[in-house]
């Protein structure tokens, strides 16, 4: 599943973080990236334990925390801090998948990877190329949004960032362990969600109709989850 959640952050947010992200110190990209996506990773990156790169984390997890898009797609149990990087001409992420696990900075802690985001700071017509291409069963989708926009998709999908060539090309990204591990059930609840939200937009929310589907929503829930 692969969903678009617009304005994540508001434009006043994105200009905040490019205001912070434009006085901080880049290094290579590769500091996170495991032994296969080392060889493939040619970007920048804000340090992980940065002042700035954990202030702005703190930004988008509380922007995530009151986004029902989000919430309904990823039914995130745990969520990474969000890293932040950035593509200049002629940088690129060749073909990888993302690591299965990954430990939470200062935590002690490990999350599994089940969920891949990648939250746009900047607008399109600031760069060419620097698309993100996910190739999953639904097939190759190449992705180009506003900023503040995002875009969640199966951390199990192949992906690549083409090669950016004119302008830069920032973002922040990250995981979420979700209380669904399955992809697929965690589709049809998604959709299922939609659907509820859909019927109670048309009728009162104690018709028998909508107080059905939300039981079924939360008995199915109720039945896949893992905390």
């Amino acid at each position: 599943m692969l969903v678009h959640i617009p304005a994540v952050l508001s434009p006043q947010e994105v200009a905040h973080c490019r205001r912070v992200l434009e006085q901080s110190q880049w290094v290579d990209g590769r500091v996170t990236a495991g032994d296969q996506s080392a060889r493939a990773k040619f970007n920048l990156q804000i340090p992980q334990d940065s002042t700035e790169g954990t202030a702005l984390a703190d930004l988008v997890l509380q922007a995530l925390g009151r986004n029902p898009l989000f919430n309904s797609a990823a039914l995130p149990l745990r969520v990474f801090p969000p890293l932040f990087n950035r593509y200049d001409a002629g940088m690129r992420f060749d073909t990888h998948v993302d690591n299965a696990i990954r430990p939470l900075p200062g935590t002690g802690f490990r999350i599994r990877t089940d969920v891949s985001s990648t939250l746009f700071l900047s607008e399109p017509d600031e760069y060419d190329g620097g698309e993100l291409i996910i190739q999953d069963t639904y097939g190759t989708q190449c992705i180009r949004v506003p900023a503040g926009d995002m875009v969640l998709y199966p951390a199990t999908s192949l992906h690549s960032v083409r090669a950016v060539t004119r302008g830069s090309r920032w973002a922040a990204f990250f995981w979420s362990q979700s209380m669904i591990r399955n992809d697929v059930q965690r589709t049809l609840l998604y959709q299922f969600d939609r659907s509820i939200i859909e019927t109670r937009q048309a009728l009162p929310d104690d018709h028998p109709g909508v107080l059905g589907l939300t039981a079924t929503y939360h008995n199915l829930l109720r039945q896949w989850a893992e905390l």
